[in-house]
C-alpha cells in the first residue's frame, strides 16, 4: 500500500520525487510518482484564466493502480473552485483523491526571488493537508497545524508541515490495523 502522486500536466519529475520523500517521512506511508496525464486543458476556463480543480479531480479519480491507498494529483497550473479566487489544493473529506497546485506556492509568482527550499516546504505542507482530508481530517483551528485552512500564502507559511497532536492522533487512529483495512475494502 502506498500514496500515488500523479503528474497533471507538466510537473518537473524532481519535484514529484522530492514530494514523495517528504510525504513518506511525514505520513509514514510509502509514496511514489506516476506519469499521470498531460492534457489539463479540459479544465481550463477562458473567462478566469484558471483551471477548475473538480474537472482534474474527476480525471484523477479514474486512475487505478493496485496498492494505491490515495491518489494525489500535482499540477503546475492556477486552480480555482467556484466562489473562490484560487485554491492551493482540494480533496474530499474521506475521499480517495486530491490535487495540489504548485503555481501560487512559488515565491516568483508574487514577484519575489526564487527560493527552492521555501517552495519545497510549501509543496509538502499543501500535499499533507490535502491527503489529511482524504484520511478524514477536517480543518484544524490551530494555526500551526498543517490541517489549518490556508486562505493566503501567509497562512501556509505560518503552519508546520506536520499535524498538531490532536490531528496526529486522529490520523494514526485511521491507520490502525483492522480499522484502516475495513474502511478501504
Amino acid at each position: 500500500m502506498f500514496l500515488l502522486l500523479v503528474n497533471c500536466g507538466e510537473v518537473d519529475e524532481t519535484y514529484l520525487k522530492n514530494l514523495a520523500q517528504g510525504l513518506q517521512k511525514i505520513l509514514g506511508l510509502p509514496a511514489r510518482a506516476s506519469e499521470g496525464f498531460q492534457d489539463v486543458k479540459i479544465a481550463y476556463n477562458d473567462a478566469r484564466g484558471q483551471y477548475r480543480s473538480s474537472v482534474l479531480l474527476q480525471r484523477i479519480s479514474k486512475i487505478e493502480e493496485p496498492g494505491a491507498l490515495r491518489v494525489l494529483g500535482v499540477a503546475d497550473v492556477d486552480l480555482y473552485a467556484p466562489s473562490l479566487n484560487f485554491i492551493f489544493g482540494e480533496a474530499a473529506l474521506g475521499g480517495r483523491e486530491g490535487i495540489i497546485s504548485l503555481k501560487r506556492l512559488r515565491p516568483e509568482f508574487y514577484g519575489q526571488p526564487a527560493d527552492e527550499n521555501l517552495f519545497a516546504l510549501r509543496m509538502v505542507k499543501e500535499a499533507v493537508h490535502e491527503l489529511g482530508h482524504t484520511f478524514g481530517l477536517s480543518h484544524c483551528s490551530k494555526s500551526e497545524c498543517v490541517m489549518h485552512f490556508s486562505n493566503s500564502l501567509a497562512d501556509t507559511d505560518k503552519k508546520a508541515e506536520r499535524f498538531c497532536p490532536r490531528c496526529k492522533d486522529l490520523y494514526e487512529n485511521v491507520l490502525k490495523p483492522g480499522r484502516f483495512l475495513e474502511q478501504n475494502q
